[in-house]
């Protein structure tokens, strides 16, 4: 189906014209709807009139959240050139495997970054667009505002196929290894929005103020549309700063965020989260990982019931399961414990190894089939093929359905530790250990043993001033999941690693212990 997406921005005009659509905290950049349509379709005319960017080419953007969010779906859509997104907390050299790897004809880039980045964009023959004046002229290098001079607000006239058409480019998060390419049409972006819209329980409303602090370029962008559909606010951050966080809830009265269960279970340390007027908020989204009921019903005491779970990814953008609000009043802990309901509009299959589908009830892995699933990964058919069947993605999560329809995850594939011929699933012990008052976060690996082939071992991270021996804790899991479960070992860090994004990256907790020998998880 042909759409013009600037066609369907500009029906939101007359009925949200005045409200804010978008405010950028660090450059106090504030616009109306109206503005925001003007804005938008200014910077596609100047995409494909001045950069000539124009159907079969992509640009690259390395921006902070401000700057991304001009440059987001909503500009995206408009065009007909397509949009890569980076993260920009990602390091130098993965941004450049990154543009090496997706060839951009033009790259927008913060300022700050221009003198190291520069020289390797230019060797790939991409133009460079600087979002702030650069110190001094560069061959192949202008300034992003300086190009919208002039430039008209019409309507660009662009008709995307909105099934077929690729029009952006994510990558994934590559917490078990190289992040692979996403390619989205329109429809998966529409099809994310409406997932939003799904529960009974609406969170997404017309007064919305939502706050990014996350990088828009992955997780909380899938709010973005949503919101705008909505008549709500989008609010950036740049900095990934939790006080910073809780001090712009304050001011600019923020109803909705977005938090990795790590982030949540630090903000309830912190006194920031109770110096800070932090009543307007009413929605806290979590996703990306499990939450430990036993943390997440401490954070529903301390700031209410606000919470709502989503389980979606990079290749699905229709949630396949959601934990609203009115379930984390009535759910049972173990309900508590899971992905959430099973949604509508989303097709779920749980298969065993033999690609059949289990008894209910039974674990296996978790397929998902919907409007928002990808149809695979940019120049990588091999990794298509692997991960993708009959329009199913397969999630590489492991996990079975109750009779209630509640999704539960057990494990990544990966991740499965087999322990002397019994399987061990690392988010079971972790939820076990972080269930203790003394314990912040945890990790759980299999670790290399002569008798058993692997033994579970956990590093974990304390509350601070909190105290507690390896041997009561080894014990507390044990009573909680089965004596064989329990870590055989503990050891204390004082951090875990974590993705860019806020994710514990089990994959290098473990490695470390299996240098020198192999490790298999079929």
């Amino acid at each position: 189906m042909k759409t013009n997406f600037s066609r369907l921005f500009g029906n939101l005009v007359p009925r949200f014209a005045e409200r804010e659509a978008l405010v950028n905290i660090e450059r106090n950049r504030r616009y109306n709807y109206r503005e925001f349509h003007s804005l938008t379709n200014r910077i596609v005319n100047m995409m494909r009139e001045r950069l000539q960017l124009r159907r079969g080419d992509i640009y690259l953007c390395v921006l902070e959240n401000d700057n991304m969010s001009l440059l987001h779906f909503w500009t995206a859509l408009k065009g007909d050139a397509a949009a890569a997104y980076a993260n920009f907390r990602d390091s130098f050299d993965e941004h450049r495997r990154q543009a090496e790897y997706i060839q951009p004809k033009v790259v927008f880039i913060e300022t700050a970054l221009l003198d190291r980045y520069y020289d390797t964009l230019r060797a790939l023959g991409a133009t460079v667009v600087c979002m702030d004046p650069p110190a001094a002229p560069r061959e192949g290098l202008h300034d992003f505002w300086e190009l919208m001079e002039g430039v008209g607000d019409h309507d660009p006239g662009v008709e995307n196929d909105a099934e077929k058409d690729v029009l952006v480019y994510r990558f994934t998060g590559g917490t078990t290894g190289a992040g692979k390419c996403a390619q989205y049409t329109m429809d998966n972006w529409l099809a994310c929005r409406d997932t939003m819209f799904v529960e009974p329980d609406q969170f997404q409303l017309p007064d919305t103020r939502m706050l990014h602090m996350a990088p828009i370029s992955h997780g909380s962008g899938f709010g973005v549309l949503a919101t705008l559909f909505r008549g709500g606010c989008t609010v950036t951050q740049n900095l990934p700063d939790l006080a910073l966080m809780c001090r712009n809830i304050e001011a600019e009265k923020i109803t909705m965020t977005l938090l990795l269960p790590t982030l949540i279970y630090r903000l309830l340390d912190m006194p920031e989260a109770s110096n800070f007027d932090l009543s307007s908020l009413k929605t806290i989204a979590y996703g990306g990982a499990p939450m430990s009921p036993a943390k997440l019903r401490r954070a529903q005491e301390r700031f209410g019931n606000i919470f709502i779970q989503f389980y979606g990814a990079t290749e699905s953008l229709q949630s396949v399961g959601i934990l609203g609000k009115a379930d984390h009043l009535t759910a049972s802990e173990a309900q508590l414990g899971s992905a959430g309901r099973l949604q509508p509009n989303v097709e779920v299959r749980i298969v065993g190894q033999d690609g059949n589908d289990v008894e209910p009830g039974t674990v296996g892995e978790i397929w998902a089939r919907s409007r928002g699933v990808i149809s695979g990964y940019y120049k990588n058919p091999e990794a298509t093929a692997a991960e993708f069947e009959n329009g199913f993605w397969k999630s590489g999560d492991l996990g079975y359905i109750d009779q209630d329809g509640f999704v539960y995850l057990v494990d990544r594939k990966k991740d499965m530790i087999i322990t002397g011929g019994f399987n061990v699933y690392a988010v079971e012990v972790e939820a076990a250990l972080n269930a203790h008052p003394a314990v912040s976060n945890s990790a759980a690996v299999g670790v290399p043993h002569e008798e058993w082939g692997e033994a579970v071992h956990a590093e974990v991270q304390l509350r601070s001033g909190a105290q507690v021996s390896a041997e009561e804790l080894i014990e507390f899991v044990k009573a909680r999941v089965g004596r064989f479960k329990g870590p055989k070992s503990i050891t204390f860090v004082e951090a875990l690693p974590v993705s860019v994004v806020g994710k514990v990256l089990r994959r290098q907790v473990r490695d470390k212990y299996w240098v020198g020998k192999g490790r298999h998880v079929s």
